[in-house]
């Protein structure tokens, strides 16, 4: 029998497709170790790149909690209000009239002094007298060149004459003639440089005693008998003063500097007469201001006839002035002395450290106060670190919050 006349044989099913007719691909190890090489790498990615994420922002974290620790804490309060000021307690520089230092114009040995310091001397009055025996040498010579040059240039001046006389009548010849008139004159020359050299020596030797060169008083003696003087500035002899009428010099803060008229009177006190009042009179100002410390200088001459008031002291000069503005009182710790001029520092933008330049009126030794510099809404660093500096960060903190908290 044939399979085709046996219905129950059933033939072989055809092989399976896919619906694209293509044969299905079986997974291989390869295509398995690929795809975990390819989840590794990505794994290792994400976690380099979280670990990257990480460690920046704790960069940042560090950086910004090193800067916040690095910023200085301060105190800051706003400045309080003061008085309109009406009068400048303002400090000044008491000097001589005329101050001048003594030199030797010859050099020698001191001789002999006469007036010692505190000594009060008249012009003219001989303060000491150098022993110069080169100079006197020297002058010596100078005198017998003179009268050396004085007989050539006379015997010089008879035989020019003589020819002179004679070249008229032909009896010599106009060569000897000129000769002789020339060396007349030379000689003539020789006997006036002579005489300089001499009137030189005599000055010279003049300088040999020290005069007084105004009324004062000596308030210095640097030499003493037997000691050798140097000619020139090298070394000061003497030193005077003139202290009848003294020079009080001031720096009046720009904003008063209308208020400098000359002839103006001006009170003045000093720390060692107390409760006493001396009057001076504004002579003169610089007609200019400082641009350093932003003030114009005055002098003020105060009559000291009776010598109570010593040059080099310190005044206390009492300036009226006619309101310009407001003012602030900070306390003294408040204030930085630099090159710069007298300043005090503010927070600017928050935390910023500002450092601006004032003018100080008042003084109580505590608190002062603030003429030019400061605005209401400023606020002061009361007690600043040595080294702030313009543009520093800073961490401001109110001085009543702070005992707030310590006492919470």
């Amino acid at each position: 029998m044939t399979n085709e006349s046996n219905p129950n044989t059933n033939p072989a099913p055809p092989a399976a497709e896919h619906h694209d007719g293509a044969p299905e691909q079986k997974a291989t190890p390869a295509r398995f170790a690929v795809t975990g090489i390819v989840v590794v790498l990505l794994a290792g990615a994400v976690v380099a790149g979280l670990g990257i994420l990480s460690r920046m922002h704790h960069n940042d974290v560090l950086a910004k909690t090193t800067n916040e620790l690095a910023a200085p804490t301060v105190f800051a309060l706003p400045p309080t209000p003061g008085a309109p000021v009406d009068n400048l307690l303002l400090p000044g520089n008491v000097t001589a009239f005329t101050d001048s230092p003594i030199y030797a114009r010859t050099s020698g040995y001191l001789l002999h002094w006469y007036f010692d310091i505190g000594a009060k001397v008249k012009k003219g009055a001989l303060l000491a007298v150098i022993d110069t025996p080169e100079i006197d040498q020297q002058l010596a010579q100078a005198e017998a060149d003179l009268a050396t040059a004085q007989a050539n240039a006379n015997n010089a001046r008879i035989q020019a004459e003589r020819y002179t006389g004679l070249v008229k009548s032909d009896a010599v010849s106009h060569q000897d003639t000129d000769t002789f008139v020339n060396q007349a004159a030379a000689t003539a020359a020789a006997v006036r440089s002579a005489q300089a050299n001499v009137q030189r020596l005599h000055e010279l030797q003049s300088f040999e005693k020290i005069y007084a060169p105004f009324d004062g008083v000596v308030t210095a003696r640097n030499i003493d008998t037997g000691q050798l003087i140097d000619q020139g500035a090298a070394k000061e002899l003497f030193h005077m003063q003139a202290i009848h009428t003294l020079r009080v010099y001031t720096n009046v803060p720009q904003p008063y500097s209308q208020s400098a008229k000359l002839g103006a009177k001006i009170d003045l006190t000093f720390p060692e007469h107390p409760g006493k009042t001396y009057q001076g009179k504004l002579v003169r100002t610089a007609d200019a201001i400082d641009p350093v410390s932003r003030t114009l200088l005055v002098e003020i001459d105060v009559d000291n006839r009776d010598g109570q008031l010593l040059p080099g002291s310190l005044a206390q000069v009492h300036f009226k002035t006619t309101p310009t503005g407001p003012t602030f009182i900070v306390p003294v710790s408040a204030l930085i002395f630099r090159r710069e001029g007298l300043q005090v520092g503010t927070v600017a933008n928050g935390n910023v450290a500002h450092l601006v330049r004032v003018v100080i009126s008042e003084d109580d030794g505590a608190n002062v106060q603030i003429v030019n510099g400061l605005n209401a809404g400023d606020r002061v660093i009361q007690d600043p670190p040595d080294s702030i500096i313009e543009g520093e960060k800073v961490s401001p903190v109110n001085p009543a919050n702070q005992a707030n908290v310590g006492g919470k």
